[in-house]
């Protein structure tokens, strides 16, 4: 059956309406109990309303809308404080979000068309790249502000910071190529003490037409990064420290290499990690398909039919389901990862993109980007994944971050 726009709607507020009735009357079965003051959110980019939408996960509702800069895109928490950074593509800024009072802190200004930004996991720094001025910033996060800047190639769409700290993997999605820098250790107390630089080019790599989303394993040991205006992934190994174990074991591992370009389906858009780093699922958006890629080897293992115009993907914690996103059938697909075979699909609102785990994974928000809402998916329960109800966002939403409120 064919829903407009309007019926779509309507079906939400009904649907959604019922559900949270139901809610109340079965005590939110499946669902966990939570303290008291326990409180978790996600935060939604809304790129043709210049807002952000936030959704109070515990009383599945929407909480509130903050107005940040023009056409917001990017968006990241930081692992060790209450704070959401976005990314203000039309007004190149960062908005701070105090995400214990859901409210606007701070902008920070960085340069011409900023798309996305990562923040180092000590939560001292953020990598914003910004693809209209074909460059980096980086972002002191204490001090909310830009301290360094550094080139790239055409068109830099994401910056990833390795977890080690040492190594930022850039992809140029214009020039079709991948930059990796050295990162320089946190600026010392001692303010007259400095370090050299902040960024360093360290190398360089082309042949990734349409470079975009990147994946570096958790040892920080390799790099993929998505070629999504061909058919294949980059896979490039990245430096070890000077001294290192390894280091002394093979001296060819102190400069970073190309390892592989790894055939997978047409216009791979998106990169899912299994939290082990074992296996990489690739989104083909081009052949309605996932591929496989074996990290250790550098190796594709299979491709898969997943749905229409998969576009992206999310790894459960225990390493054994993959949830897609089908941009072209309204559905998340369930892939199981020991089965290797396809096992569920369920209906969400219109346009399905981004994807996000609660906390504890027990719902699954998928962004749909035409239908203007966020679908809570169950991910446990009698009859399997089932989709629990809709929340609203503004126009155009593209981007999803779950944030945790710590105590402080």
């Amino acid at each position: 059956m064919h829903f407009s726009r309007f019926h779509l709607r309507v079906f939400t507020l009904v649907f959604s309406g019922v559900t949270l009735l139901s809610l109340s009357a079965c005590h939110r079965s499946y669902f966990p109990d939570y303290p008291a003051d326990y409180r978790e959110y996600a935060y939604v980019t809304n790129g043709a309303s210049n807002s952000v939408s936030v959704l109070d996960l515990v009383y599945l509702r929407q909480d509130r809308v903050l107005q940040v800069g023009k056409r917001p895109t990017g968006i990241t928490a930081n692992p060790k404080r209450n704070e959401v950074y976005v990314v203000n593509t039309d007004s190149g800024t960062i908005t701070v979000i105090d995400a214990a009072k859901n409210t606007v802190e701070a902008t920070i200004g960085v340069h011409n068309q900023p798309f996305s930004i990562s923040v180092s996991p000590d939560g001292r720094r953020g990598y914003v790249a910004n693809s209209g001025a074909n460059t980096v910033s980086v972002i002191d996060l204490d001090r909310r502000r830009e301290i360094a800047i550094v080139g790239t190639g055409e068109g830099p769409g994401e910056a990833a910071i390795a977890p080690d700290m040492r190594s930022l993997v850039v992809s140029n999605r214009r020039s079709g190529s991948v930059s990796v820098y050295d990162v320089a250790p946190v600026e010392p107390e001692n303010a007259g003490t400095r370090p050299l630089f902040l960024l360093r080019l360290r190398a360089s790599f082309d042949r990734c037409p349409g470079a975009t989303n990147i994946a570096v394993l958790p040892d920080s040991s390799k790099a993929f990064i998505a070629c999504s205006d061909a058919h294949y992934v980059l896979a490039v190994g990245l430096a070890v420290a000077p001294g290192s174990w390894a280091a002394k074991q093979d001296a060819s591992l102190l400069t970073d290499r190309r390892l592989a370009l790894l055939d997978v389906g047409k216009n791979p858009v998106h990169l899912a990690m299994k939290p082990d780093g074992g296996e990489i699922f690739v989104s083909n958006f081009g052949s309605d398909s996932i591929s496989e890629i074996a990290t250790g080897a550098n190796e594709v293992g299979g491709t898969y039919m997943i749905g229409t115009k998969p576009v992206h993907g999310v790894v459960s914690a225990d390493n054994g389901t993959l949830w897609v996103s089908n941009f072209g059938a309204d559905s998340v697909c369930v892939y199981s990862i020991d089965d290797g075979k396809r096992v569920s699909s369920v209906r969400t609102g219109s346009a399905p993109d981004a994807l996000a785990f609660s906390a504890d994974e027990h719902l699954l928000l998928v962004v749909d980007s035409k239908s203007g809402d966020v679908a809570a998916l169950r991910t446990q329960g009698n009859n399997g994944p089932e989709l629990f109800t809709l929340l609203p966002a503004g126009r155009s939403p593209n981007a999803i971050v779950i944030k945790k409120i710590e105590k402080e």
